[in-house]
Order: structure tokens, then sequence, then C-alpha cells
């Protein structure tokens, strides 16, 4: 087994930040600059649809002294009705984070627009994204399955509204603010489990604590938003699998620059923590109102199997899981996850995605409607091993660590996926090998 030992300055820009960095810009008046953008194809789509709205995007590449490659973007915007009416439908590719969000800003706006992805986003659902913006007072039409086609007839005229998130989700409160924004009055977010909380932050909303976990997040109507800068972090999602790699390859230690450990980010670093993983927290500070630091990671023979249940530690970790199921798994022959219905409908159903693969490996797994167990390895595999990614960069990163720390071979389907969020993931294992 190799040892992976070095340095990560490298990891993909935030994909959150980035995604809401954009969408600000649209929306705000005048001119935002934002540093460090992902090149990752989902990003990619947000900045493709806010062009094909009218919306002035320039974006440039800049090489630094040590070789890498960064995108700065300049988005120009008059403010929240700038967007023009799209003259095709608005491809949003693999990134549900587009076509949810990008639809609180087309409700407002008084044209009728159509939102549409790749094979596997329109299969995703899209009720939640519905329901809030036609309370709102616009008219948005789905699939007879809930599901994209996003049809939305926007409307400048929408109502405010008080609005209390069922499920935990950073996307929908996302989506509800920026469409919030443009209402004849102020509005009221009520989320009763904690989500990333970016949104809140970079657009400065004022948010009330009503209890541990309860909180609301006030939006004020039709006041206009002025354009700044944004610096994009390190993605703490992206960084997770290198941290994995690190804790499963004996004699290796890793240190990762600059990533993003804004509190409702990280619950995956506690997670490990408190399992005995060996994870050291160096330099922090604050950028641009997120926290941002560097994460050492060392080899860790002894952690514990993970088990998470808790409701408000799924939301904070739900990206991280199938990245943290195969950690647990291959570290420990264990796993055991509930309260996480959510992951059936990610980019595939993560739930089964894991099993399925974790069972080809030899490993033996129970499967409920809300999470799944992994209670031990009935047999030692090897030899070459197919591995079905499903069309999910998440599924396949998190196998192709796997396929560093155990003995056989992992074949990947649609490998390719994984540039969707980690361009360079292959090329900066390779860097850390010895």
């Amino acid at each position: 087994m190799k040892i992976y030992k070095g340095e990560v300055s490298t990891l993909p820009p935030d994909k959150s930040i980035s995604h809401r960095a954009a969408l600000i810009g649209a929306i705000a008046k005048g001119t935002t600059e934002i540093s460090n953008f992902s090149a990752g194809f989902d990003n990619q789509s947000t900045l493709g649809v806010l062009q094909a709205c009218g919306i002035t995007v320039r974006q440039e590449k800049i090489t630094k002294d040590n070789g890498t490659v960064v995108r700065n973007v300049v988005i120009h915007s008059n403010g929240l009705w700038s967007l023009t009416r799209p003259q095709s439908e608005l491809m949003c590719g693999n990134s549900g984070s587009t076509m949810r969000m990008f639809a609180g800003i087309l409700a407002a706006q008084p044209f009728e627009s159509v939102l549409v992805g790749d094979s596997s986003l329109m299969k995703r659902p899209m009720h939640r994204v519905a329901e809030p913006l036609r309370l709102m007072g616009a008219e948005v039409t789905l699939s007879p399955k809930n599901t994209a086609p996003v049809v939305i007839k926007g409307s400048a005229e929408l109502r405010p509204l008080r609005y209390e998130l069922q499920v935990p989700s950073a996307q929908v409160k996302s989506l509800v603010a920026f469409a919030a924004l443009h209402a004849d009055g102020e509005s009221c977010i009520v989320e009763n489990l904690c989500s990333r909380n970016h949104t809140e932050v970079m657009l400065g909303l004022q948010v009330k604590k009503l209890s541990e976990d309860k909180k609301e997040i006030i939006v004020p109507g039709r006041t206009s938003v002025a354009a700044k800068p944004f610096h994009i972090p390190g993605d703490p999602s992206a960084a997770c699998f290198i941290i994995a790699l690190g804790l499963l390859s004996p004699g290796s230690e890793i240190l990762l620059r600059d990533v993003c450990l804004n509190p409702t980010r990280t619950g995956y670093l506690t997670v490990l923590d408190e399992a005995g993983a060996e994870i050291q927290l160096e330099n922090i500070r604050l950028a641009g109102g997120e926290k941002i630091g560097d994460i050492l990671v060392r080899y860790s023979p002894s952690i514990n199997p993970l088990r998470i249940s808790d409701p408000a530690l799924v939301a904070n970790v739900i990206d991280e899981i199938p990245m943290l199921a195969v950690l647990s798994a291959c570290a420990t022959g264990e796993f055991e996850l509930h309260n996480a219905a959510e992951l059936r409908g990610k980019e595939s159903d993560r739930i089964s995605a894991v099993v399925n693969n974790m069972e080809r490996l030899g490993f033996v797994c129970d499967e409920y409607a809300d999470g799944f167990a992994i209670t031990g390895q009935s047999n030692t595999v090897n030899g070459v091993v197919p591995i079905e990614s499903y069309d999910d960069h998440r599924i396949a990163m998190s196998f192709a660590i796997a396929d560093k720390v155990l003995p056989a071979e992992l074949e990947i389907s649609d490998s390719e996926v994984i540039g969707v969020s980690f361009p360079k993931f292959f090329e900066i294992i390779e860097s850390l090998e010895h």
C-alpha cells in the first residue's frame, strides 16, 4: 500500500460559496468580483444560466507562481430585476444547486423560464422548490413526478411570507431568501435544524436564534443589494476525500491549506475527531465572514466505527456521508446511519448506491428507508471489482479512495463525473503518492 504525504494547496474552491457568490452578483447593483471561483461543472452551469438570462459575466484564468490555475469571475448587474427572458431552456447540467437556488431569482422576474438538466438531475425531486414560490405568487409547474423541467412564470409582485422549513435544506432556504429579496415586504424563514449558512452570511441577513437549533432568518423585501468582492476558500466537502485517504493509509501525513471551516460544513471533522482520528486544525482565521484554516491529517489505525443518527448532525454531514461510510467500513468493517432519507434524492440514491457497491466488495449491509448499516465483511474480495458510480461524483470519489486502501482493484464506471466538483482529484492524489 502506498504512503501519501505532502501539502495540498489546490483543493477545488468551495462549490456552495461559488454558486451563491455568482447568484448574489446577478442581483447586486454594481460589479461583483469573485476570486478563486470553482472550475467544476456545477458552478460553470450557474454562470451559464446567468449569461443566458442576460447577466454580464466575465471569467479569466490566472496562473499563480506555483503553477496553480485559478479562475476569477466578474459579474455586472443593475440590481434585483436585471435578468432578461432567456431564448431557450436553461441548462443546469448535473447541478441541483443551480436549479433550485436560481429558481428563487427567476420567480421574481416578469417572464417565463424553463429549468432543465442532464438525465440525472431530471430525476431529482423539485416539489420543495415549487411550494414556497407558489405561496409567494409565482406559477411553478413540474413534471407529473414532481421533477424537472421546472417551468416558472415569474412575478415582479411577489408576496412576502413566513416559511418554516420542514426538512433542513440550505438550497431551499436560499431560494426562498433570493425570492424574498424581491418581495413587497419583510419575509421570515424559520429553520428548525441548522443547515449551511453561507447565503445569510454572504447577504448579511439578520438571524434570530430561537433555541439551540431553531432560528429565524429575516429577509427585507425590495432592498437593493450592493455589489462586493468575494473570495472562495477551499471546499471542505472535497477535503473529506483527501482526509479519508490520509487516515486510512499507513504512514501518511497530509496538510490541506486554506479550507473553509464554517461550522455548518465541518460536522464530519467533529465526527472523525470523536472517533479517534488524528486531525488538527491550524492557522484559523476569518475571510469574508467565513472561517478558514489548514487541516493536518495523519494515518489513524484506531478509529472507532462511525454511527450517525442525530438529525442535526445528519443535516451537517449530508454531503460527506458516502465517504464517511466507506472510510468507516474500510477502517473498522462497520458503519451505521439513520434519519438520512434525503440521501435518496441526491445526484443518485446514495443509500442504495453505497450499499450496492459495498456488497460487491464483500461487506454485509442492511438497507433502511432512511439509512443503512454495514456490519462486517463476509469475505475479502481480490481481483477486479466493477463499481457503479451512478453518475454521482461523490459515489465515484468515495470508492476511488477505497480503491487505494483495499486489496481489490476497483473499476469505477463513468469516473469522469468527478469533474463535476473536483477536476484535479486524481492529479492531487498522484502528487501525494510516495
